[in-house]
C-alpha cells in the first residue's frame, strides 16, 4: 500500500507511505490518488495530504521516469492526478515534513493550503535530470509566489528551506514535526465549522478564471441566498448578538 487512508466524517487523511523510497510517487501511488479522488468527488470531505517517515515526497520515482517515453509524457500521468486533487470539491491541506521535491512539490502545489515543518526542503530539480516540471509547477507556482520567484526556482532547480518558503508565501505556517498533523486538523476544524456548501462554492470561485468574475460569484451567491442553511446560520448569529 503506497497511500494510507484514514477516514473521518468530515475529513480524510491520506499519507504517502513508501518509506524505503522516501515516498517517491510511482504509478501505484498515482493510481491510489485517483481512487482517493473518486471517493471524495462522490462524498466531498476536506483532505489532509501528508507523508510518512519525516518526508512528504522526495519526487517522482526516477526508476519509472527513466523508462517513460514520449507517449507516456503526453498521457500526463502525474499531472492528471494532481489536477484532479486540485479540483476536489472541498479544500485540500498539505502537511509537509522534510523533502517535497519534483513531483512531490507539484503535489503540494495542488493543495489549497500548505503548512510545513522547519525541516522543509521544497523545489523542482527536474532540469538537472533532463526534463521539465510538467505536473503543474510551471503554471501553479507563478500563481502562488509570482512570476519572478517561480522563474528563479524552476530555472535554477534549487530548493527552498522552510523560512524562505514561508517568506515567499509558498507555505502559510511552520510547526514542529510532532505538531504538524494536529495543526492541519486545527485548520480542518475551522473549515468544518462553516457551511460545507458555502465552502465548496468559495473554492469553486477561487478556481474560476478571472474573465468569469464577478458573474460566477453572483450565481453561486444566488443559490446560497435561497438555502435553508444560510437562513439558519444567520438567525443563530442574530440571536446570539441580541443576548
Amino acid at each position: 500500500m503506497t497511500l494510507h487512508i484514514d477516514e473521518h466524517d468530515d475529513r480524510v487523511v491520506a499519507t504517502l507511505d513508501r518509506p524505503d523510497k522516501r515516498n517517491a510517487i510511482d504509478q501505484a501511488t498515482v493510481d491510489a490518488l485517483h481512487e482517493l479522488c473518486a471517493m471524495l468527488e462522490e462524498a466531498p470531505r476536506t483532505l489532509i495530504l501528508t507523508g510518512s517517515g519525516g518526508v512528504f515526497a522526495a519526487g517522482a520515482d526516477i526508476a519509472e521516469l527513466r523508462d517513460r517515453t514520449a507517449v507516456d509524457a503526453r498521457r500526463g500521468i502525474n499531472a492528471t492526478a494532481f489536477i484532479r486533487i486540485h479540483e476536489l470539491p472541498m479544500p485540500v491541506v498539505a502537511a509537509i515534513d522534510g523533502y517535497a521535491l519534483g513531483g512531490g512539490a507539484e503535489l503540494a502545489y495542488a493543495a489549497d493550503i500548505r503548512i510545513a515543518t522547519p525541516s522543509l526542503r521544497i523545489g523542482n530539480p527536474e532540469t538537472g535530470l533532463g526534463i521539465i516540471a510538467a505536473a503543474g509547477a510551471t503554471w501553479r507556482l507563478p500563481e502562488i509566489v509570482g512570476d519572478a520567484r517561480a522563474s528563479e526556482l524552476l530555472l535554477t532547480g534549487r530548493a527552498l528551506d522552510a523560512e524562505e518558503a514561508l517568506r515567499w508565501g509558498l507555505v502559510s505556517s511552520l510547526h514542529p514535526a510532532e505538531e504538524l498533523l494536529a495543526a492541519a486538523h486545527g485548520i480542518v476544524d475551522r473549515i468544518a465549522a462553516n457551511d460545507p456548501l458555502a465552502t465548496q462554492y468559495t473554492k469553486r470561485a477561487l478556481r474560476t478564471p478571472r474573465a468569469q468574475h464577478p458573474a460566477i460569484e453572483l450565481e453561486l451567491q444566488a443559490e446560497l441566498f435561497e438555502s435553508p442553511e444560510k437562513h439558519r446560520r444567520m438567525t443563530a448569529f442574530l440571536e446570539r448578538k441580541s443576548r
